[in-house]
C-alpha cells in the first residue's frame, strides 16, 4: 500500500507518522484479504459446474478520455488491455509504475509482436482533468489512454475492480492519497485475466502477460 502527496511532487521520501502507517497497514491487510477472495469476471463457475464464492472483479463503466470523449468498456472489446489505477499527482510510485507499464508494452511489441493497450484510470478525478491527464501521459508514453470522469463514476469503477484508495490528511487541494496502484490484464472480452501489484518490474510484467496470452491460445 502506498501513500503519495501532491506537496512532494519530486521523487523523494515523505515522512509519515508511525501511528498512521500502522493504521494504513491494517487497512491494507483487510483489502488484501478481500482481493484474494475476489473472482475475475467470467470465472465465477468452475469446470465442475459449481459456482465459486467471492466478490466479482470487473464491470461496465462510462468515463471520459483526454479528448473529452465518452469511453466505455465496449470501446476495448476485441483487445488485450492493461488497466492501471493511479493518479498524476503521485510523487514516486505512480511515475515508476507508468514507466514499468511503458517498458513492458515496448518489450511485448518489439520482441514478441504482441500488442496490449495500456489504459490509465485516475483515482483523483477532482485534480486529474482531461488536459492534466493528457499532459502527464505525454511525459511517459503517448500510447497510454487516460480516463477520468465524475467522482461517482470513478468510485464505482474502483469498487468493481476492488481497487482501494482514499484521501487522507486533506487540506484543500493539497492532500495525500492512499492507493493500491494495481494493474489488471483484461482479455478481449473485458474479463480480468490477471492482477499485478507494485512488486512487478517491467520484465516480470511482460513475462506474466505473455504467459497468460499463450495460455489462452492453447
Amino acid at each position: 500500500m502506498n501513500v503519495d502527496s501532491q506537496a512532494s511532487r519530486t521523487w523523494g521520501t515523505y515522512v509519515i507518522p508511525a501511528a498512521l502507517l500502522g493504521f494504513v497497514g491494517l487497512a491494507g491487510l483487510a483489502h488484501y484479504n478481500d482481493e484474494r477472495r475476489a473472482i475475475p469476471k467470467g470465472q465465477g463457475t468452475s469446470s465442475s459446474g459449481t459456482t465459486a464464492k467471492g466478490p466479482i472483479i470487473g464491470g461496465p463503466f462510462s468515463l471520459i478520455d483526454t479528448q473529452n470523449q465518452t469511453v466505455t468498456e465496449r470501446n476495448f472489446l476485441g483487445k488485450w488491455v492493461l488497466l492501471y489505477f493511479g493518479y498524476t499527482f503521485s510523487p514516486d510510485v505512480g511515475p515508476e509504475q507508468i514507466q514499468i507499464i511503458a517498458k513492458a508494452i515496448d518489450k511485448l511489441e518489439s520482441k514478441h509482436n504482441v500488442k496490449v493497450l495500456p489504459v490509465f484510470v485516475t483515482i483523483d478525478p477532482q485534480r486529474d482533468t482531461p488536459s492534466q491527464l493528457q499532459a502527464y501521459i505525454k511525459e511517459f508514453d503517448s500510447r497510454i489512454i487516460g480516463l477520468t470522469g465524475p467522482v461517482s463514476a470513478v468510485r464505482q469503477l474502483a469498487q468493481e475492480y476492488r481497487v482501494f484508495f482514499r484521501k487522507i490528511e486533506e487540506d484543500k487541494d493539497d492532500y495525500l492519497v492512499e492507493c493500491s496502484h494495481n494493474m489488471y490484464l483484461l482479455n478481449p472480452n473485458m474479463e480480468v485475466a490477471g492482477v499485478f501489484g507494485v512488486e512487478y518490474d517491467a520484465d516480470d510484467l511482460s513475462d506474466a502477460i505473455l504467459k497468460e496470452l499463450k495460455r489462452t491460445q492453447n
